[in-house]
């Protein structure tokens, strides 16, 4: 019965020392030279504390180290490179802030020395800085001027109107193969050089009234528009023939001249006819109809102006029978 108390009593202890904390590491019993469970517990816990402070990296003479308490290491974070394309911009960037700016000059000049804004003018500027250029248009109006100016070379409509040119010289327009309008309203001409407007492959109107001028120039057969009056313009001042082959012509206004006949023969496309307040005494019957052919109808001349001449319109009633309106004048 004893036996039996005292093998149960060792069965508790020994079950209790293997469940205490520091069991769980692994002691080296063979280093004791007399093991048995009677063993002093002071220096049992000291080994084991030894062996507990050793496996953890530490001993006791070691000094403890409070957690926390170190200053973390200086990095030197590396900074990312920059990309290939931008690189390439900065050294344009870069570039471009050394080079000086300098503006370039653009060519855009006729004849003269072909400039920015066009070509120089007498006055010592161009002639888009002096006039007003607008795509093809350039316009010179109410400048004083006393000559053309040099024109761009893409000039398609040129206004000078209100100015004091006295002459229209050949080499004016020369070259200018754009050309479709010229406006020369109200200026001091007294002369036009008579191939001055001949050299002009696109001109379709010419507008000279108000000015001084006694002979109209010869003209390109490409003209629907001429506008010469409130000149001086005579019995001569017309050559002969001078519009039968302008094919095109749709308005001839010669008002306000000292012309003194119908300036004969006008072609079919001619729309509007103005010779007002000149000297024109008579009219033959075939200047606008067909005497041989009763047939003919001219219906596109719907506009003729006699008025203010001493011309007896009722006199020569065959000369209407081919146009759709009779023309305007003294019928007595």
């Amino acid at each position: 019965m004893r036996m039996l108390v005292r093998l149960a009593l060792g069965l508790f202890v020994l079950k209790a020392v293997v469940a205490g904390p520091r069991f769980s590491r692994q002691v080296d019993l063979d280093s004791y030279d007399n093991a048995n469970y009677d063993v002093d517990l002071d220096n049992l816990n000291l080994e084991n504390q030894d062996i507990y402070d050793y496996e953890d990296g530490l001993t006791i003479d070691d000094p403890q180290i409070e957690i926390g308490t170190l200053a973390p290491p200086d990095y030197n974070y590396p900074v990312p490179e920059a990309s290939l394309e931008q690189e390439v911009e900065e050294e344009e960037e870069e570039e471009e802030e050394e080079l000086p700016q300098t503006p370039q000059l653009i060519p855009q000049g006729s004849g003269g020395s072909g400039v920015l804004m066009g070509p120089d003018t007498q006055k010592g500027m161009p002639t888009c800085l002096l006039c007003t250029c607008l795509g093809g248009s350039v316009y010179c109006d109410d400048l004083k001027l006393d000559s053309v100016p040099p024109l761009p070379k893409d000039t398609t409509h040129f206004y000078a109107r209100y100015n004091r040119i006295t002459k229209i010289n050949k080499s004016d327009f020369a070259f200018m193969n754009k050309l479709k309008r010229i406006d020369l309203t109200a200026n001091e001409i007294t002369s036009i050089d008579e191939r001055a407007f001949l050299g002009l492959p696109e001109l379709e109107e010419l507008v000279i009234r108000e000015n001084h001028i006694s002979q109209l120039p010869a003209l390109p057969e490409t003209m629907s528009l001429i506008d010469g009056s409130h000149n001086n313009i005579g019995s001569k001042g017309v050559h002969k023939e001078a519009f039968k082959d302008m094919t095109s012509l749709l308005y001839l206004y010669l008002t306000d001249n000292h012309i003194d006949y119908i300036p004969v023969p006008l072609p079919d496309s001619l729309r509007s006819l103005h010779l007002q307040r000149n000297n024109i005494q008579m009219m033959h019957g075939d200047t606008f109809c067909n005497l041989k052919d009763f047939n003919y109808i001219r219906n596109a001349l719907e506009d003729i102006r006699l008025d203010g001449n001493p011309i007896n319109l009722s006199r020569t009633p065959q000369a209407y029978v081919c146009l759709p309106r009779i023309p305007i004048g003294d019928l007595i």
